[in-house]
């Protein structure tokens, strides 16, 4: 079983589904979707990096997008997959983002415990997602994201809660990402530059890229698809014209964020807008 929303203007995806969701992952790859699978009343087995790991019966498990994932055996699962595009393009506290615990906080894997409690809060969480899929209006966007911000804040309360959790973990390639979108999330604005973030965490350019490519990424590609992301939301949420929207994203010339946009999106700001009116 598995259902799909997505939103034209934002190009946002959410799938809610069972392990059928994970047939794609019995070779590792990366998800390239934010995902939590939840166990029910029965294990499963998975390979994270190369890491085996079994989420016991009763458990939530989260992974990034870059992290190598493979789908060894689970049944009755719970799993949720969603982009950026989804979530992350609206603001939410620090540590129920994109860039918070459950996704690049003190944790590699963060695997919850569930108590009965919290199973049965869960389960009525989940009738509730399904029952807005099937609900077509022009709020069910905003209401899913609510369902999923309601459902990272249980989620992250329980992270917190965890014996031990404040503990430094070793530094890793993950680490570094983490620390590195914690920067961005807080400069995107007025920093664009690789070499800002990179002497900012004690590194070279160099170091950082070489790092981030073995997680099929970029650090300057993570600095233009968080401009980006923010530009998409000015655009769908205000009245704001391209030229304020460049001057908020740190850019004083608006052909530099068009060029920018029209890159990873094929369309310019305006055009985009456009899209946007025909859309609604």
């Amino acid at each position: 079983m598995q259902k799909t929303f997505t939103e034209f203007s934002t190009n946002a995806v959410l799938k809610i589904g069972n392990e059928e969701l994970l047939d794609s992952f019995l070779t590792s790859k990366q998800p390239e979707l934010y995902t939590f699978i939840r166990t029910t009343n029965s294990k499963a087995e998975i390979i994270v990096d190369s890491i085996p790991y079994i989420i016991e019966p009763n458990s939530i498990l989260a992974l990034t997008v870059v992290q190598y994932f493979q789908f060894i055996s689970g049944e009755d699962l719970v799993v949720y997959q969603f982009n950026r595009e989804f979530y992350c393009i609206k603001d939410h506290d620090h540590e129920v983002s994109c860039a918070g615990l459950l996704f690049f906080g003190n944790v590699h894997i963060p695997i919850i415990e569930l108590d009965q409690k919290e199973q049965r809060k869960l389960d009525i969480l989940h009738e509730v997602f399904l029952d807005e899929l099937e609900t077509k209006d022009t709020i069910q966007a905003e209401m899913l994201r609510m369902l999923m911000a309601r459902f990272i804040i249980i989620s992250t309360r329980l992270l917190k809660a965890k014996e031990g959790f404040a503990e430094t973990s070793k530094n890793t390639k993950i680490d570094l990402l983490r620390d590195f979108n914690l920067l961005v999330e807080a400069h995107f604005k007025n920093e664009h530059s690789v070499s800002f973030y990179a002497e900012k965490l004690f590194k070279s350019p160099k170091t950082l890229s070489n790092t981030f490519a073995k997680l099929n990424t970029s650090p300057l590609q993570i600095i233009h698809e968080r401009i980006i992301l923010e530009a998409k939301r000015l655009l769908i949420y205000t009245d704001k014209t391209t030229k304020e929207i460049a001057y908020d994203i740190g850019f004083e010339d608006a052909s530099h964020l068009s060029r920018l946009f029209k890159k990873h999106t094929e369309l310019s700001p305006s055009d985009f807008k456009k899209q946007l009116r025909k859309a609604s």
